[in-house]
């Protein structure tokens, strides 16, 4: 099997700066797709920032895909990539918001949806309901937003039901109750190796500066990156033996 190429993008979204942080996010998915990414995972709520409910509320939230969406599971097609895109959205039925992940496809098609389970910090979502990992190509992956990576369950529900592999777009950063250990835990737990995209940058209450994007394995993390600047981090997979191929990040600062 060709190694997969992953990148994260490790992004200092501004708060409440939408149309900015979206084509901060198009411009580092093109950067992706050019170093060759097969996934392309963003941090949570990059879109946004994870303060913006305070900035500019929530009725711009809406059920997805809405128009920018749709445009950019175009680019996405267009590039040719998958990716894992995390965006607030709005439920059609019931008008609840989730904080949610999208996983679109290179064709264009949202291929999966994981709303988070853990939302208590949030102060604006519903917490999801569903806990199941998705195929792609043959290899189940599960999906952990930030905080569902807190505690066992959702991790632990992940591997129960087939999971392979844990990805965990994330806003977490050191500080009161910032990652003291978790992720490492769930990987031993589990016996799956966990990849995490976090973000960097000030939001309105708080630094991510410091907030590492990781890949964990067996309790060990194996790559690890903070900066203060918005940077493509880019490293190869195997995916036959859920193994690490690359000794460092190839790093693109934007």
């Amino acid at each position: 099997m060709k190694p997969l190429r992953i990148s994260l993008l490790h992004l200092a979204p501004v708060p409440g700066e939408i149309s900015a942080n979206r084509r901060l996010l198009e411009h580092a998915t093109h950067i992706a797709a050019s170093q060759g990414a097969v996934w392309v995972v963003s941090p949570e709520l990059a879109v946004c920032g994870y303060g913006f409910s305070r900035l500019i509320g929530t009725d711009w939230i809406m059920p997805e895909p809405a128009k920018w969406m749709s445009s950019f599971c175009e680019l996405v097609k267009g590039l040719g990539v998958n990716v894992f895109l995390s965006h607030p959205e709005r439920d059609s039925q019931d008008n609840g918001l989730y904080n949610s992940v999208f996983f679109i496809d290179s064709r264009g098609a949202i291929g999966a949806r994981h709303r988070k389970i853990n939302t208590i910090s949030d102060g604006w979502s519903s917490s999801g309901s569903t806990i199941e990992p998705f195929d792609w190509n043959g290899t189940k992956v599960g999906i952990l937003l930030c905080a569902d990576a807190y505690t066992s369950h959702v991790a632990d529900t992940l591997r129960s039901k087939g999971a392979q592999i844990l990805m965990s777009p994330a806003a977490w950063g050191p500080g009161l109750y910032g990652p003291n250990g978790e992720w490492e835990q769930r990987t031993v737990e589990t016996g799956l190796p966990l990849i995490v995209c976090n973000r960097t940058g000030e939001d309105s209450t708080r630094s991510f500066c410091s907030a590492e994007s990781l890949v964990v394995i067996n309790g060990q993390k194996v790559l690890r990156h903070t900066s203060f600047g918005s940077v493509v981090l880019t490293f190869d997979w195997d995916l036959e033996r859920m193994a690490l191929l690359s000794p460092e990040f190839v790093k693109c600062v934007l």
